[in-house]
């Protein structure tokens, strides 16, 4: 089997594990953020390194629009204010810039989405406490067993898998299921 063959099998086979293993925490996970949305909260979205560009990837799909007709939706990415993040990290220490943002933007009711292939992350562990201080629902995509973030959050949906790169192509094709379900409820009501 050639090289790229057997990455793609691999995927493959993931994908398929994760279908089987998480379909209905996946579901429970759109069936959620259609409720926090109906009631004009939002969904929030951070990570580090491709993990962010996925946190970007996905509250784009929300906010612009995903497969059907419908409006737009309550939804930002944490990642993307070079001048909040930055300052934050030189103020308090990286460690801080989503936490920073979540008590300046969250409200009680809204969803925070935490993309780690790692679940360690120290930025994204005090995000995920002050976002439970707030009353904010805390949802993480993990791997790797998922970390100390794991049993920080309201919901984890943990990938089998060691591999970063495989990791986050199933947390993004998980966000992009969550989104279709969200986009099939709101697209009805258009």
């Amino acid at each position: 089997m050639s090289t790229v063959s057997a990455a793609l099998t691999a995927l493959a086979d993931l994908a398929t594990r994760v279908a089987e293993e998480h379909s209905d925490e996946i579901e429970a996970v759109a069936v959620m953020a259609v409720d926090v949305l109906r009631n004009g909260c939002k969904l929030m979205f951070c990570g580090n390194g491709g993990s962010a560009a996925d946190a970007q990837h996905l509250a784009t799909e929300y906010v612009v629009r995903f497969k059907r007709p419908r409006g737009p939706l309550a939804a930002m990415a944490l990642t993307t204010d070079t001048s909040v993040l930055t300052a934050g990290a030189n103020d308090f220490g990286y460690e801080f810039v989503f936490e920073r943002q979540v008590r300046a933007l969250a409200k009680e009711g809204d969803i925070l989405f935490l993309h780690s292939t790692s679940g360690e992350s120290e930025n994204l562990l005090h995000a995920a406490r002050a976002a439970r201080e707030i009353g904010v629902t805390t949802v993480a995509l993990l791997a790797k067993g998922g970390g100390r973030l794991r049993d920080e959050v309201d919901q984890a949906i943990v990938v089998p898998t060691n591999d970063a790169a495989r990791a986050q192509e199933l947390h993004l094709a998980i966000g992009h299921v969550v989104c279709d379900l969200v986009d099939h409820a709101f697209s009805e009501e258009a």
